[in-house]
């Protein structure tokens, strides 16, 4: 078995180093139907500047791939035979990044270039025991450059300023065929990053490709390598999966190639369940047209989503418990995030606008008082109702809080005053939203109280939860 490991690398390697002979095969951008106007011109300006320095400079990977696939690109890389720090010298507003992998990210006000030098092909390369490298600063050519890209579709090299494709692989072939297709020895390049597959699934499902059988072939038995990714890539990686305008369609992929076992406590859950309005499927849902609007998306808001049910399920469990309901969602909250934290990587600014989210939740189920004068000025209101929705959408609470919601926030003092009244007499007759806790509201002028001293009498008693 270790043999056959070792004859496999060594041929992976005979076959990288083959690659490099290959000599490119040349395109007119245009003639491939690339249009110049499309392409970033804080790309192009980054290629003008080190071409003028004396050095190569092309734009590849994924700019190039969705330029010829007649997509918008979501940013544009940069390779190039510059050291980080000779690109450093030629940029003001540029930093170098990285430790595995150094790079420069270039500024030009809110667009950032990120600028890669060209990698060599390394037969000692350091590694982890399952073949994962784990630092690679040798800087070579770009043929080696390419030979060491991922995908044949990801290694097509691109001049905006003499307007000239490079393809070592044959990527505007498979581009052609719809084609998924690793660049050497699929099972030598998972081991070394087992992220590609993660990536295969990606594009896939956002693209439409089909998988080259070669590349399809190892996945299943490297599939557990995953776990071995560090937290945060393998976050890094997640959130490009869930933002690529398919993320049910992605999940569903990692599904098929079985890399969906572990990423969340709850894929595999989302994953089993019918095709339908459930609250996972719904936020997804609505995420993806975000991302195809080409809208802003909140990564807290989306991870809160996708944490819900668990959180919610040992909220439930914690107030069975005897446990009074605040401390009991907060605790759940803890627990959940603790656990999760072994596997992905949360950003920690993710992680406070999620708390804050699920905090909320208690609060607009309580819609007698003050309280939702309060919470309706709560910085973080939008996102708050925003999953309160989803929320009534999918079942988990009546429909008819949403729209109290939908309605009280927009309405004046007078009318807000009616809606809290409406609220109290259904409560009190038992309808959505009452409690056995009840008390009389008593009547107050329609003036806000802070957003401060609301948010302290919600989250100080026990009783305004669900």
């Amino acid at each position: 078995m270790i043999r056959k490991l070792i004859d496999k690398l060594i041929g992976g390697r005979k076959g990288a180093r083959a690659a490099v002979r290959r000599k490119p095969k040349q395109y007119r951008g245009t003639e491939l139907g690339m249009i110049l106007e499309d392409v970033s011109q804080a790309a192009v300006r980054t290629c003008e500047t080190l071409q003028k320095a004396g050095h190569q400079a092309w734009i590849v990977g994924g700019g190039v791939r969705d330029l010829l696939l007649k997509l918008e690109p979501k940013d544009f890389d940069v390779a190039t035979d510059a050291t980080p720090d000779q690109v450093r010298a030629l940029f003001r507003r540029s930093r170098i990044i990285g430790r595995r992998f150094q790079i420069v990210h270039v500024m030009y006000g809110r667009e950032q270039i990120e600028v890669s030098t060209f990698r060599a092909i390394q037969e000692d390369a350091e590694t982890d025991e399952h073949g994962r490298v784990l630092r690679d600063n040798v800087w070579g050519t770009q043929a080696e450059d390419a030979a060491r890209r991922d995908f044949t579709i990801n290694a097509l090299y691109y001049d905006p300023v003499a307007d000239i494709v490079l393809d070592y692989h044959d990527g505007v072939r498979d581009l052609k065929a719809r084609t998924l297709r690793m660049i050497g020895d699929p099972v030598t390049r998972f081991r070394e990053d087992p992220v590609r597959m993660l990536r295969v699934a990606r594009f896939v499902a956002k693209l439409g490709f089909k998988i080259d059988p070669a590349t399809r072939k190892p996945i299943a038995e490297l599939a557990p390598l995953v776990r071995n990714v560090p937290s945060a890539r393998l976050f890094d990686e997640m959130l490009k999966l869930l933002t690529s305008g398919h993320a049910m369609a992605c999940l569903q992929e990692l599904r098929r190639e079985g890399l969906h076992h572990g990423m969340l406590p709850m894929l595999d859950v989302i994953l089993e369940q019918p095709d339908g309005k459930s609250f996972v499927s719904l936020a997804l849902e609505r995420t993806d047209e975000r991302v195809r609007a080409d809208r802003t998306i909140s990564p807290g808001f989306l991870f809160a989503t996708l944490l819900w049910q668990p959180v919610a399920g040992r909220w439930r469990e914690g107030v069975a418990r005897g446990a009074p309901a605040i401390p009991a969602l907060a605790d759940a909250i803890d627990s959940v995030l603790d656990e999760q934290g072994n596997r992905l990587a949360i950003t920690r600014r993710f992680l406070a606008d999620m708390r804050e989210i699920w905090m909320m939740q208690p609060r607009f189920e309580r819609r007698t008082g003050r309280s939702p004068w309060g919470l309706v000025e709560h910085l973080r209101f939008r996102a708050g109702y925003d999953f309160l929705l989803l929320r009534c959408q999918s079942g988990e609470l009546p429909e008819e809080i949403g729209r109290w919601w939908t309605d009280f926030q927009g309405a004046d003092n007078e009318q807000r005053e009616a809606l809290i009244a409406e609220a109290q007499a259904s409560r009190t007759a038992g309808g959505p939203g009452s409690g056995s806790g009840a008390r009389k509201r008593r009547r107050r002028s329609g003036r806000k109280r802070s957003e401060s001293a609301g948010e302290g009498r919600d989250l100080s008693d026990p009783g305004q939860a669900a």
